[in-house]
């Protein structure tokens, strides 16, 4: 999430509490047979350009030639076809029973209520509430990263699964909260534009999952305000065309433009029109950013300013030091392989990636080393460049994400999540931990490699 030090105030747009999307039905909140009674029109579900659980538990085809993004679906085995190790899937599948338990009535993820709630019942006995609260602006943005999560299990709101009825309601909640202009969540303070980001991320994935044009509409206005918001010939920061740029909020909208660029190729290669319109000048304008701010001679990324290294909230400046992290860097790695650089033939990659070799996932509460952010990050863009670089990470990663997922009590308090430890940890809560570690551990089946390495 990788908020700025400083916060100033933004004109506050309140979201419509009915949906925008009025040309189709809104997602049903409590009906788990959604496919077989929504309206897919004559070519029914089978143009969905990526499978979920319920038709195709793997798909796993490379870029080009189907879906890139592998799934692991609700039926496969443990390590099986995805490659995963068995211990990453007994975590994710433990992540998602934690993360369906404390999901709001109202569909959402509340960073700082989601205490209040287990399996739809509120929880009346303090003592039985878990801790590690966020802060409620970001709702829209642990809602997309739960939902990420789901969806990058294969999870969708189709099929007969246990998540069905708790993925259709976290799109309807996003839905609900999508301005005219596409925005979702409230414009309320600067960082709206993280809630919008990974909100996007989802609903993107979650149409080009199933293919539905319930989704489509929200996706399509999601990308449109994508494009909207972009410096001219450049990236993001804060607002709408703020003139400056941040590498942290480009991240993000890169994840969204690529998982819909990756929706059209697979309508294309099926001889389908491409489904939806996205900003391709825009990759133009991130790799522009990147090469500003990346050091030819050390590869580090840095945030506003060339090898400046990742920002940290005032007050958490000393406790979590920008040197224990290579955020920044993890993001201009994966950006530059997903924009079509080689890693094998890349200078900068090769730099990048070894800086992040340098400094792996480390759990450690008292030397400011823990940055889930940063793992994300790193994790995706280590795993596409493969090779020792990705064995050593994967390694780290295992003690520093599986060893350390609470076991204790059950999913209504701990089972299944992991401590708000890090820099933003304060402001995503334990929602925001926990989504982004599942996410860290389906590394193996949410993306295939761009470029096939090993």
């Amino acid at each position: 999430m990788d908020p700025p030090e400083d916060v100033r105030p933004h004109a506050v747009v309140e979201p419509n509490p009915e949906p925008r999307d009025h040309e189709i039905p809104e997602v049903p909140e409590d009906d788990v047979d959604m496919p077989f009674s929504e309206t897919l029109g004559a070519e029914g579900t089978a143009n969905a350009p990526f499978d979920g659980p319920a038709q195709n538990p793997t798909i796993g085809v490379g870029p080009g030639a189907g879906s890139p993004f592998g799934r692991r679906g609700s039926d496969q085995s443990r390590g099986g076809p995805s490659g995963a190790p068995p211990r990453f899937d007994d975590a994710v599948e433990d992540a998602l029973r934690w993360l369906a338990a404390h999901q709001s009535p109202g569909g959402g993820w509340e960073a700082a209520g989601f205490d209040r709630w287990c399996d739809g019942q509120p929880v009346g006995d303090p003592a039985r509430r878990p801790d590690g609260l966020g802060k409620a602006l970001y709702d829209p943005g642990v809602t997309g990263l739960a939902l990420c999560a789901f969806l990058g299990a294969g999870y969708t709101n189709r099929g007969r699964h246990p998540f069905a009825k708790v993925v259709s309601r976290g799109l309807g909640y996003l839905k609900n909260v999508q301005d005219p202009e596409g925005c979702f969540g409230p414009r309320a303070t600067q960082q709206y534009l993280y809630n919008h980001a990974t909100a996007a991320l989802a609903m993107v994935e979650a149409y080009g999952m199933t293919g539905s044009p319930i989704l489509k509409g929200s996706a399509q206005r999601g990308l449109d305000f994508l494009a909207l918001s972009r410096n001219p010939y450049l990236a993001w920061r804060y607002g709408i065309k703020p003139g400056d740029n941040d590498t942290s909020v480009t991240g993000w909208m890169m994840m969204a433009l690529k998982s819909a660029e990756w929706v059209n190729r697979h309508d294309l290669a099926q001889g389908r029109p491409a489904a939806l319109v996205v900003d391709q000048p825009a990759f133009d304008g991130i790799r522009a950013w990147l090469d500003r701010v990346t050091d030819e001679d050390t590869g580090r990324v840095g945030y506003t300013t060339r090898g400046s290294g990742p920002a940290r909230p005032e007050g958490l400046v000393d406790r979590f030091p920008g040197e224990r992290s290579e955020s920044l860097t993890a993001v201009g790695v994966l950006a530059r392989v997903f924009l079509g650089e080689d890693p094998r033939k890349s200078a900068r990659i090769r730099l990048g990636a070894e800086l992040c070799r340098r400094l792996p996932p480390t759990w450690n509460p008292d030397d400011g080393s823990i940055d889930m952010y940063y793992w994300y990050y790193g994790t995706l863009a280590m795993f596409q460049v493969g090779g020792p670089a990705w064995a050593e990470w994967r390694k780290a990663l295992e003690r520093a994400v599986v060893d350390t997922q609470r076991k204790d009590t059950d999913p209504c308090r701990y089972r299944g999540s992991w401590d708000p430890i890090g820099p933003w940890g304060p402001d995503g809560g334990r929602v925001y931990s926990t989504a982004l570690l599942a996410m860290c551990l389906e590394v193996y089946y949410r993306y295939e490699r761009v470029f096939g390495a090993r």
